[in-house]
């Protein structure tokens, strides 16, 4: 009865992944992977060195040095805590542990996390600097609600709404304050 049964075949388990950047005191480390980890993510790892530009369509994970143009429309780029970045990104969220150098736009997110540096200027609908990074440049927001062109005449508007007020002639039903 016993003897009749076959051994099953047994399938090779893929290996668990290992969380390089991960130890016990650097909790970061497991969240940044654990961000990246969604989808596939390339890993430029510490000791690589690029010079030119990069291109994608899949989430990038950089620990070595890039010295050129970043460019993943659609994708997020993480600067991890050994990288050196000199470059200007684009990209749809930013996140930055280590050191970068140059202009970062970002479609929805930017992040800089402790022990991150930026020196740049920054362009993005939403951002964040955690207590302990470095920043060094300026931050616009970008929110991409309203048309260009909306937007231009919006700010024309109020320029010349500005300047009718200074003149005082603001339009009918305008009278002055007194300071009696």
């Amino acid at each position: 009865m016993w003897a009749n049964k076959k051994p099953e075949a047994r399938q090779a388990a893929a290996p668990e992944p290992k969380n390089l950047l991960a130890s016990e005191n650097n909790t970061d480390g497991t969240r940044m992977l654990d961000a990246t980890e969604r989808g596939e993510t390339g890993w430029l790892r510490p000791g690589l060195h690029i010079k030119g530009d990069i291109t994608g369509s899949a989430d990038l994970l950089i620990d070595g040095s890039v010295e050129g143009q970043i460019r993943l429309d659609e994708c997020t780029l993480t600067v991890g805590p050994a990288a050196r970045v000199t470059a200007d990104i684009l990209a749809r969220d930013v996140v930055v542990y280590g050191y970068v150098k140059g202009n970062i736009r970002a479609k929805r997110r930017i992040e800089i996390k402790k022990p991150g540096s930026v020196v740049g200027n920054l362009a993005t609908a939403q951002i964040m600097i955690e207590d302990g990074a470095d920043f060094k440049g300026s931050i616009e927001i970008d929110r991409g609600g309203a048309a260009p062109k909306e937007a231009e005449q919006s700010v024309s508007s109020r320029a010349a709404s500005a300047s009718a007020s200074a003149s005082g002639s603001a339009g009918p039903g305008w009278k002055p304050r007194s300071n009696a």
